[in-house]
């Protein structure tokens, strides 16, 4: 479904109230719900509006939907967006699933996560992504050499490391399986080339990982885009 607003503060206030509806509506049917959020600049208008939701937060486990293998602190984290920008007010009170250890490799750590993950409220009672002006979502990027392996619908893979031309950071990401398995997708994108993209997509270019997110079944995905 799309939602298309005039101005990103209204796309992105809506898309947060959306995200609230889910876990409300998770939270009354089970002690704990999750949320996995997304990096960029583009989800600060809402996880600054998300963080005041009328949510027992306590109750909420939040996780990235992908990271850049760097400490939790580095301005590149993600960790450190969400921390700074969603883990604050009401919100401070949620659980976050860190994706960096420092001890390991990032390929022993996307091995661990995977196990881990098995073990948060599941399904996702939401999972707010954003896109690339290349296609990508989450840390599925066009030139990763596990993409296939990152988008089969199918796999019991939840976890992947991943390596991109368009980071110089090792990244860890969540699958298509994974964030298939969330009761909705909410994918928020600004700007008239993330809108060419997201229609080229949406017919079916198969050289964008997000076709295949935006042609899966299992979730339905709502569109929240503005100028």
């Amino acid at each position: 479904m799309e939602h298309f607003y005039y101005s990103r503060e209204q796309a992105s206030a809506a898309a947060a109230q959306r995200i609230a509806n889910a876990l409300s509506h998770r939270l009354a049917n089970q002690k704990t719900a999750s949320l996995v959020v997304s990096g960029g600049t583009t989800p600060a208008q809402c996880f600054a509006a998300l963080a005041h939701a009328d949510i027992d937060w306590s109750r909420v486990g939040v996780l990235p939907s992908d990271d850049r293998w760097v400490p939790g602190e580095h301005d590149d984290s993600n960790e450190k967006l969400v921390r700074n920008t969603l883990l604050v007010n009401g919100a401070a009170r949620a659980d976050l699933l860190a994706f960096y250890d420092g001890k390991i490799s990032v390929e022993e750590r996307a091995a661990t996560l995977d196990k881990e993950i098995r073990f948060v409220p599941f399904p996702f009672a939401c999972s707010l992504l954003g896109m690339g002006t290349d296609g990508h979502f989450a840390s599925l990027f066009p030139d990763a050499e596990n993409l296939d392996e990152g988008l089969d619908l199918e796999s019991n893979t939840l976890c992947l490391p991943v390596r991109t031309a368009a980071s110089p950071h090792p990244r860890i990401t969540l699958t298509l399986a994974a964030l298939s398995r969330s009761d909705e997708i909410v994918l928020l994108i600004f700007g008239a080339e993330k809108r060419t993209v997201y229609e080229k997509a949406k017919a079916g270019n198969s050289r964008y990982p997000v076709t295949r997110l935006l042609r899966q079944k299992r979730a339905p995905v709502h569109v929240y885009w503005a100028p």
